[in-house]
């Protein structure tokens, strides 16, 4: 997992700095926006699991679910088990090692932000435990920052100066997801933060197989 975290990035560890710092940027329209894409279709109450969940903001923006969310930052799952609790089920762990099959299966799997900190084998590790996770009908949902043609200077400036290290264009998100999911739409976004900024979201439905993760 490749990351930037020095200066700004460091300091955005700290969960209440990162919580204060996504919400200043419009974040909360994000989360609207993506969870919207992540429960169409879903029964009431989904199963939902929230890969590289943070400090579990997302919750603001889902209604009623059985929710569980991991992230492999020990102060993110803190600050997340202080404010949500109460909502669901955090735990600490890597994408690359929790067994997500054994958890499922899920009605909706999140992975918010965190496909662009991983490289391609570690991307399509997390797609294919995903794909094992999901009950039949189900739907995993991410959402990066990414590259595009036609991209203003100023959002392909800031994009690139995310955190993760792995920045795609949404083809190239689409690429990974494919081989393990047969249907994946993308659907792009420039307007969902108060700065500019490309995002890419993929809903990938229809897994192709249903391996062991």
């Amino acid at each position: 997992m490749a990351e930037q975290n020095r200066g700004l990035r460091a300091v955005l560890a700290q969960p209440r700095v990162y919580d204060a710092f996504q919400r200043a940027l419009g974040a909360t329209n994000v989360e609207r926006v993506f969870v919207d894409r992540l429960l169409r279709g879903a029964p009431p109450r989904p199963r939902v699991l929230d890969i590289g969940c943070g400090p579990g903001d997302v919750l603001e923006a889902m209604p009623a679910v059985d929710y569980v969310g991991f992230d492999v930052s020990e102060r993110y799952i803190a600050s997340a088990r202080e404010r949500f609790g109460a909502r669901g089920r955090f735990f600490v762990g890597d994408v690359t090692r929790v067994d997500m099959h054994e958890l499922g299966p899920f009605d909706c799997i999140a992975a918010k932000g965190v496909l662009h900190h991983l490289d391609d084998e570690e991307a399509s590790h997390l797609l294919r435990a995903a794909a094992a996770a999901l009950a039949p009908g189900g739907r995993l949902a991410t959402l990066d920052g990414c590259f595009s043609d036609g991209q203003g200077r100023v959002s392909r400036f800031v994009v690139g100066r995310d955190r993760g290290q792995n920045i795609r264009t949404s083809a190239g998100y689409a690429a990974l997801a494919r081989e393990w999911f047969d249907l994946v739409d993308v659907i792009e976004y420039d307007d969902l933060l108060r700065i500019p900024y490309s995002h890419c979201v993929l809903e990938c439905t229809r897994p192709r197989t249903r391996p062991e993760a």
